[in-house]
């Protein structure tokens, strides 16, 4: 059985002061914002034939959240997953049920079934969400590190 989202991140979801818990928790509160993409994960892990019984799955939003890490941090899956143990900032953006450290082939399995058109919205929410933020034409640079362009 899969969870498509946790509802109430855990009081133990701490992040990091340093630069990198900060972005991870700037994207966090940004994907809080955009449950949509949390559904549209959840119904690419129920096409792929997962039964509604059994072990617990990876939630649908962890699993976004694991695959935007791993594109974000260009990690591989055993990195992805070293770093989901290693880490509370990883873990607290991931949104792992508590004492839970998915292994790196559960990671793949769970990633890899979110289809190349999902991915492919979600760049484009993001992209849309830049290009709202980068409206300003003072070519300040945002949030996440880019140059806006000077219009």
């Amino acid at each position: 059985m899969r969870v498509e989202r946790i509802i109430q991140a855990s009081i133990f979801d701490i992040f990091a002061g340093h630069e990198i818990g900060r972005e991870l928790k700037a994207m966090s509160r940004w994907l809080d914002g955009h449950p949509m993409l949390v559904a549209l994960v959840a119904d690419d892990l129920r096409r792929h034939g997962v039964r509604e019984t059994g072990r617990r799955g990876l939630p649908a939003e962890s699993a976004l959240r694991c695959g935007l890490l791993k594109q974000h941090r260009q990690l591989s899956y055993e990195e992805l997953a070293f770093h989901l143990e290693d880490s509370s900032s990883f873990r607290a953006f991931a949104r792992l049920p508590l004492s839970w450290t998915p292994k790196k082939s559960v990671l793949h399995k769970t990633i890899s079934s979110i289809r190349a058109e999902t991915w492919e919205a979600i760049n484009r929410t993001v992209l849309a969400a830049r290009g709202k933020a980068g409206a300003r034409q003072d070519g300040a640079v945002g949030q996440h590190g880019h140059r806006r362009p000077n219009a």
